[in-house]
């Protein structure tokens, strides 16, 4: 399938940076046992045991790709990200590499293309996450993470496994998937772990963990991007350079991240729950609020925000999940100018914001967006404020916000910005105010 948007010569990473938002699904035979991804590792269950029980019942009789694009669509999400492979080792494509795929199993299709193809009829852009590890494949070495850790025969059979084949194997599957399914504009691999990445590929022990040595992610990498010239590839190759994008997981850093003193490209990756896989019983639901300043607090730092949904075995994404995705989309609807194509403020732009005020800049419009968790009773006030404000207004109605109105008792001091807001706050999950800045010192993004 041909589309011009992935193919034009305007095409550049700027859509990754403005998008902000996307999802992250987390679909497999994992999805059945209903106790999140790791199940496997967790129960220390053989390739052929899980095989067994799972493998001959994966039948998605429910999935609908076009609803979960039209949820993704409509909860603001700008792109997606789909394990085609997760440590299992099971393959939602058609692998020519491996049996171990949905193609033969009750499902009896390739479960991938599809759900490509639905996120991009909606404009939506689509990434790849494949695991580097694989429980499934006979020659994969048992180590610290492996179902079979604790198992002395299979440490011992260590010694037959023929590791050449499955980094073989490896990057045949990524190949594949490069070459199948059209433009792919991320790639999450995962993951490297384990050992230092300076040590040579004499000095290592599988056992203990696997790094860029044993996937060769650098002829790895250049086979990416060859097949993929425009594809933004994650940091968990175990790779120190070459890679676009730093991933932390499920925790927001204190300041945007750097490299070298360089500030980076960088996304969090959460749930709404506690699991990523489809977890029945799973007491940690983040609420909206929650999921809500998430998001503003990775962008008011230059980051983007994968936030990830379990599908279940049946292949619909749960009620809760639905729920939070429709509500971020709600906010999103009336505050999405706060997100998309925003970033963190230049410094002394903002100011000294109290508590409870997280700021987004959009360069472009050269406006100032103010993120409300906690509601002043009469107004804010910012001191050390360096540019002068010509409008506010409150985003989800565009009312007006009166700025520096000397007429109240209360109002502004010398280098101090004072917003009247009013007492009742609006009832949105998250207010925002919009300032619209007097042209100033130069628009610089990063």
């Amino acid at each position: 399938m041909t589309d011009d948007r992935y193919t034009d010569d305007r095409y550049t990473d700027d859509w990754y940076r403005d998008a902000r938002f996307g999802l992250f699904i987390h679909w497999g035979l994992y999805s059945l046992g209903a106790r999140e991804e790791w199940l496997q590792h967790y129960e220390r269950l053989d390739a052929g045991a899980y095989a067994a029980r799972y493998f001959d019942r994966w039948d998605p009789d429910l999935y609908d790709p076009e609803r979960w694009a039209d949820a993704a669509a409509a909860a603001g999400m700008r792109y997606v990200v789909v394990t085609a492979k997760h440590h299992e080792g099971f393959c939602l494509w058609d692998s020519a590499l491996t049996d171990f795929s949905a193609p033969n199993t009750p499902a009896g299709r390739d479960l991938l293309a599809p759900m490509l193809e639905a996120f991009r009829a909606r404009g939506i852009r689509t990434g790849l996450y494949y695991s580097l590890i694989d429980w499934h494949h006979p020659d994969f070495m048992v180590d610290v993470f492996h179902p079979l850790r604790d198992d002395r025969d299979a440490l011992a059979a260590n010694a037959e496994r023929n590791w050449d084949a499955y980094r073989s194997y490896l990057h045949g599957q990524v190949r594949e998937l490069l070459t199948s399914y059209g433009r792919i504009d991320l790639l999450f691999a995962d993951f490297s772990y384990g050992r230092d990445v300076d040590h040579g590929p004499d000095s290592f022990d599988r056992l203990r963990g696997k790094n860029r040595f044993d996937w060769h992610s650098e002829e790895l990498l250049a086979m990416v991007r060859e097949l993929q010239p425009g594809i933004l590839v994650n940091d968990r190759m175990g790779l120190r350079n070459g890679y676009d994008i730093t991933t932390p997981e499920q925790s927001v850093p204190g300041a945007w991240p750097e490299r070298d003193g360089v500030r980076v490209r960088w996304e969090v990756c959460d749930t709404i729950g506690r699991g990523w896989g489809h977890r029945r019983e799973d007491p940690g639901y983040k609420t909206a609020l929650q999921l809500v300043t998430l998001l503003i607090d990775v962008v008011a730092k230059g980051g983007n925000l994968l936030l990830n949904v379990g599908p279940t075995a049946r292949g619909e994404f749960d009620p809760v999940s639905s729920t939070r995705l429709a509500e971020i989309g709600g906010w999103l609807r009336r505050h999405g100018r706060s997100i998309y194509g925003c970033t963190q403020a230049p410094d002394g732009l903002s100011g000294a914001l109290p508590p409870g005020v997280r700021a987004t800049w959009n360069p472009e419009s050269d406006r100032l967006y103010l993120h409300l968790t906690e509601w002043p009773p009469h107004a804010l006030r910012i001191a050390g404020w360096q540019r002068k404000v010509a409008y506010a207004q409150l985003l989800h109605d565009a009312s007006e916000v009166a700025v520096n109105e000397p007429a109240f008792v209360d109002g502004p001091v010398e280098g101090e910005l004072h917003l009247r807001l009013p007492v009742e706050r609006p009832d949105v999950v998250v207010p925002v105010v919009e300032l619209f800045l007097e042209p100033g010192r130069p628009a610089v993004r990063s």
